[in-house]
């Protein structure tokens, strides 16, 4: 089953594996604050106006919103949705608070650096709780899901670029490094994965989207 859910979602899979060896190339390469430079310094008033808005994709009441019409296209998808949220939420929580509790976000990390970072005036920077990212998580956990759901498989291009872009944006906006987005896409992408296929069978076959 795994292997055939794997084949069926391969345009999904293939994308999130290069982005996963491409990222984690660069991490072996440069450090955290040489990444966050060079993403903080490829800033623009556009860039600054779509990354503020495209972030709240990964929000937790987005997800909430989307399990929702979920629940209302069918209760079984949208039960799995809250399932999918409550593991990768609760995951990333976990971690936060618990394993990580005093990792320093970049605006905390720079602090005392003769760096000039760029932030968005009015945008509300955190100083900890950096890893994983939250807000990566939830968009590769609801997008994710997305696309296993989705019977067509072709738009799996589609899910995976907002996920990434999401993820992009914690960089972007200076909340997080790259290592926080990576590993809340890893966290998120599991959660939805393990939650699909245990729920598979309880599900219909005409509970997929599309159909």
């Amino acid at each position: 089953m795994f292997i055939d859910f794997l084949k069926k979602n391969r345009l999904f899979f293939s994308l999130y594996a290069l982005g996963l060896i491409v990222v984690g190339i660069l991490q072996l390469l440069y450090t955290q604050a040489q990444l966050m430079q060079w993403v903080n310094a490829r800033n623009n008033p556009i860039a600054d106006g779509f990354f503020t808005y495209a972030t709240y994709l990964g929000d937790g009441a987005f997800f909430v919103i989307v399990c929702l019409v979920l629940l209302i296209y069918n209760w079984r998808i949208g039960f799995m949705g809250f399932a999918s949220f409550a593991l990768s939420s609760l995951t990333s929580l976990f971690l936060k608070t618990i394993v990580f509790p005093n990792s320093p976000r970049p605006l905390k990390f720079f602090e005392h650096s003769t760096y000039e970072y760029h932030i968005i005036k009015g945008l509300d920077i955190h100083s900890y709780n950096s890893f994983p990212s939250g807000h990566t998580t939830s968009a590769f956990a609801v997008f994710g899901l997305l696309a296993f759901l989705d019977s067509r498989k072709d738009r799996g291009w589609f899910f995976f670029a907002i996920a990434f872009l999401t993820g992009y944006s914690r960089v972007y906006l200076f909340q997080h490094f790259v290592e926080d987005a990576y590993a809340g896409s890893l966290v998120g992408t599991t959660s939805s994965v393990l939650i699909y296929l245990f729920l598979y069978r309880w599900m219909n076959n005409k509970s997929v989207l599309g159909n």
